[in-house]
């Protein structure tokens, strides 16, 4: 009988952002999001000097936690939380953290998409779910692999979660959702007509 196992596992992290550190109520974070984009001159030119649509803080602004204390709230339980995956992946740390590199604040309105990329300097990167209407698109992971499948067929409807090329991950509102930084990810096109709003990050090592 031959031998079948699954090797160089692709691990993803999704818990409720609750389960770790301060309540963190869903309106007062959307309402700092909306109030820091309204203020965010350098942001808003950003975005509209490089066709981003909607409003991202990624370029202009390194002091959410100091700014707003809800996100001193947030980044507290994504410590947690991302001490807890690092765990699960088995990381040998050494005498160094995993520490916060980078937080923003990501609004995406109705027809707004953000193509696929990674996050080549970091080591853990992720997202907590602020706003998710209904319709609205869920992040959607590609298969590290794929640029190496020259010739491969494609796979058949209804194919194991594993061995997926593209999977979609369904989310709510307060969920945090960690994977490594390596991994190829993108928005598909926002379908509702209400903002998507989410605040993403990155973790470094050292």
């Amino acid at each position: 009988m031959p031998k079948l196992k699954s090797l160089f596992a692709t691990r993803l992290y999704h818990a409720p952002l609750s389960e770790h550190g301060p309540a963190i109520d869903p309106d007062e974070l959307a309402n700092s999001c909306y109030s820091i984009a309204q203020d965010d001159d350098a942001g808003q030119d950003w975005c509209e000097e490089h066709g981003y649509p909607g409003y991202t803080s990624y370029a202009s602004l390194t002091d959410l936690p100091w700014r707003f204390p809800i996100f001193a709230d947030v980044v507290k339980s994504l410590d947690a939380h991302v001490a807890a995956f690092a765990e699960d992946l088995e990381f040998d740390l050494g005498d160094k953290e995993l520490k916060l590199e980078d937080i923003w604040i990501n609004i995406l309105p109705e027809g707004g998409v953000h193509g696929s990329h990674i996050h080549p300097h970091s080591v853990i990167s992720g997202t907590t779910y602020v706003a998710m209407p209904e319709g609205t698109s869920a992040l959607k992971l590609e298969d590290p692999r794929l640029p190496f499948m020259m010739a491969a067929p494609i796979r058949k409807t209804g194919v194991r979660e594993e061995l997926k090329t593209f999977h979609s991950v369904p989310t709510e509102v307060g969920d945090v959702l960690l994977w490594e930084s390596w991994l190829r990810h993108e928005v598909p096109m926002n379908m509702a007509e209400e903002d998507r709003i989410s605040v993403s990050f990155n973790y470094a090592w050292g």
